[in-house]
């Protein structure tokens, strides 16, 4: 049984209403009347506090898998973080299709969703929802707050070291907020609940904030690998910095990849190595690969039951002539699988020589010709509720599989891609070996090996190292090729040989509940 803060019982107050004044139709409501003072009275009641901040990532609500969801006014099995997130950035892709008809859902592959799109609504609302939680902790943390309840000494430490992880999380939520939607209201500790209508801010000014509260919060935070499992650290704050840095030209305009080189570097250098074997990374029992990921959020089958995260990850790629018992699930929900492009861009499909290359075929069609057909593309067998022994995991419903929100090989990538966009402070011959290693694992030897690289190897090398873990839309941007004709996948744009579509979809638009709320918050262009 996996035994992290995140998954232990939290209490804490949750600040009634919308975020942007008065929207009804979903709600961020208090589940309880525990006031502040009573969360906030010991420094066990600030850890209970803090644990919600964090498994807000990996819950929908404080019951359980359905019944009393944190964001109202959507399925809660539906609306956790990273069920929605990945749908954001995979299914609008050629990485993912899915043969579900759920209202919204098809909206991604054919790309002509709109500000009415539920699911996109939800991670909207969700990422918001994790925000005003960290704000809470913070403004209920500051120097002031502790005094005035007579925590001090090593107690009052440690809740400034939560307060510098919390102000992370919330730094993430903008983070994603900035690369999906653009220019959203940008809402701190100092802004007070139903009085303050929270200002809109453009990507540069949200870039800058991510920024400046990632810097600010690095000498606080515990040295990389010194903290609990689960927990932010240097090493998370570095990483999430590199990200932000290497998409900068696209949120800013300015290019800033000698700052992405710094900091992946940093990482790099920080003592993480790579997992021996590739297919053990999305395992029931991945929490042992701690020397590769840098941050993880976790799942307990026992004590983090939603039907998003890793179990939506293990469940819905499984259906027609699958396995069920392989996968450690119970039964298979027969929705996501990948186009073409992905598994071509492996030497064969059956991961003899690219160990990452992990498909199911038996029954499936490379082609698509329905996306509402689940044997119309191939299955990803990538996660799996089951140990390296093969034994399932906890529970055969609800997944142990932790999901990495960073890990060494992005940065890795993210060196080589900076470096041959002419980045300072790198060189293309170590860019060229730190490519060497996730190959040289991924290939069991030197074999996969390259002598040179350029900027579409990279991009080819980041699907087949990252696939299905939430990076696919921003890389397409980032390479010009999300909307434009330069690349096509199968349905792209709704039609069969795929299309080019409108350049404004590269950020997805504010949901319009949100506008009405508050009026002055303005429609992304197009929309």
């Amino acid at each position: 049984m996996k035994k992290n803060l995140m998954i232990k019982a939290a209490t804490v107050i949750l600040l009634a209403g919308s975020l942007t004044a008065c929207n009804k139709k979903l709600d961020l409501l208090p589940t309880n009347d525990i006031t502040a003072a009573t969360v906030y009275a010991t420094p066990t009641g600030y850890k209970q506090a803090f644990a919600k901040v964090y498994g807000a990532y990996a819950l929908t609500g404080n019951q359980g898998p359905a019944g009393n969801g944190d964001v109202q006014g959507i399925d809660e099995g539906t609306s956790d973080f990273l069920r929605l997130y990945w749908k954001a950035q995979e299914l609008s892709t050629d990485e993912a299709v899915i043969a579900w008809g759920d209202v919204g859902i098809q909206d991604f592959h054919n790309m002509n969703w709109s500000s009415a799109n539920p699911f996109l609504k939800g991670l909207y609302y969700r990422s918001l929802y994790q925000v005003t939680l960290a704000n809470d902790f913070i403004r209920q943390s500051a120097d002031a707050q502790l005094s005035s309840r007579g925590i001090s000494g090593a107690d009052a430490d440690a809740i400034r070291q939560y307060r510098a992880e919390a102000r992370f999380l919330r730094a993430y939520q903008y983070w994603v907020l900035l690369d999906l939607f653009g220019s959203v209201p940008l809402v701190t500790e100092t802004d007070v609940i139903g009085i303050t209508v929270p200002k809109q801010a453009d990507r540069k000014t949200l870039f800058n904030y991510v920024e400046s509260e990632l810097k600010a919060i690095e000498s606080t935070l515990a040295a990389p690998k010194a903290n609990e499992y689960g927990r932010a650290d240097q090493a998370a704050e570095w990483a999430l910095l590199a990200r932000l840095y290497l998409n900068a030209e696209v949120y800013t305009g300015t290019k800033r990849y000698d700052d992405a080189i710094l900091y992946s570097n940093k990482v790099i250098n920080a003592g993480y190595s790579l997992v021996s074997n590739y297919q053990w990374l999305m395992l029931a029992d991945n929490q042992q690969n701690t020397n590769e990921n840098i941050l993880t959020i976790n799942y307990d089958g026992l004590r983090t039951q939603s039907y998003g995260g890793t179990t939506f990850l293990t469940h819905a790629p499984v259906g027609g002539s699958e396995s069920a018992s392989y996968f450690g699930i119970n039964g298979g929900w027969g929705g996501t699988r990948t186009t073409k492009n992905l598994p071509n861009l492996f030497p064969d499909y059956t991961g003899t020589a690219d160990k990452r290359s992990q498909f199911y075929t038996n029954g499936q069609n490379l082609e698509i010709k329905d996306q509402t057909a689940f044997t119309d593309g191939f299955a990803v067998t990538k996660y799996r509720n089951v140990n390296r022994a093969g034994a399932p995991g906890q529970s055969l419903d609800y997944a142990d599989v932790d999901f990495p929100l960073f890990r060494l090989p992005e940065m890795y990538l993210i060196y080589a891609e900076a470096v041959l966009r002419g980045g300072a402070g790198g060189n293309l011959a170590t860019a060229v070996d730190y490519i060497n290693r996730i190959r040289t694992r991924a290939y069991g030897n030197a074999n996969g090996n390259v002598t040179t690289i350029n900027l579409d190897f990279i991009l080819d090398e980041r699907a087949r190292e990252l696939y299905w873990e939430g990076f696919r839309r921003t890389d397409l941007v980032r390479y010009g090729r999300f909307t434009t004709g330069s690349y096509l996948w199968p349905f792209k744009g709704g039609v069969a040989g795929g299309r080019s579509v409108e350049d404004y979809r590269n950020i997805y638009p504010i949901p319009k509940d949100d506008i009405t709320a508050n009026p002055t918050i303005k429609q992304n262009p197009g929309y």
